[in-house]
């Protein structure tokens, strides 16, 4: 037992020290954990409100983006209703200007037909031959009512273009608004 207690004599410095630098550590940990523990639940809170800024900022852009589709939506088809029935008066109104008589009086070739044909493939249409010179059996009131049609399509093309570049106009407007909103929003907190 004499043995025990002079070894234990002997190691019990060693020992307190340990248990003093542990204990030491133990509650320097717990001072910079009560220090930082402010700091990162301010930094969380921060950054808990600059996710719900953005959130924000994506539904409003959301929402432009959305009336934009809508208001576009609305006005190319009004657009190209309004192409669509003028063209359907035009057509309509072929036989006024190509009559049965200037169909018998005036042909339309097969060269004619391959000519128009070759203009809407964008392909050439060929060397010219001998039976380009003989009639197609169209008449020139079908001749027009195509050709107004062809006309229709285009115009209704040129709407639809003219549709989606203000379109694009617009969503583009409609992001930097929010983009500039939300900025502001984030730079005054």
């Amino acid at each position: 037992m004499g043995r025990f207690i002079r070894l234990f004599s002997q190691r019990l410095p060693a020992l307190l020290i340990l248990t003093s630098a542990l204990m030491a550590s133990s509650v320097a940990w717990k001072v910079q954990e009560w220090r930082y523990a402010g700091q990162i639940h301010q930094c969380k809170a921060e950054l808990e409100s600059y996710q719900a800024r953005i959130k924000m900022a994506v539904a409003q852009l959301t929402k432009a983006q959305a009336k934009v589709v809508i208001q576009t939506e609305i006005q190319y088809r009004d657009r190209i209703k309004i192409v669509k029935e003028k063209s359907e008066t035009i057509i309509k109104e072929v036989p006024v200007y190509v009559t049965q008589a200037d169909t018998h009086h005036f042909g339309v070739n097969v060269g004619f037909v391959r000519h128009y044909n070759s203009a809407f493939t964008g392909e050439p249409a060929g060397s010219p031959a001998e039976f380009d010179r003989g009639p197609t059996g169209i008449s020139l009131a079908e001749l027009a009512e195509v050709n107004a049609y062809n006309a229709s399509v285009c115009w209704q093309w040129r709407e639809q273009a003219l549709g989606l570049r203000a379109f694009y106009r617009q969503l583009q407007h409609a992001q930097q608004s929010t983009t500039t909103k939300s900025q502001h929003s984030v730079s005054s907190n």
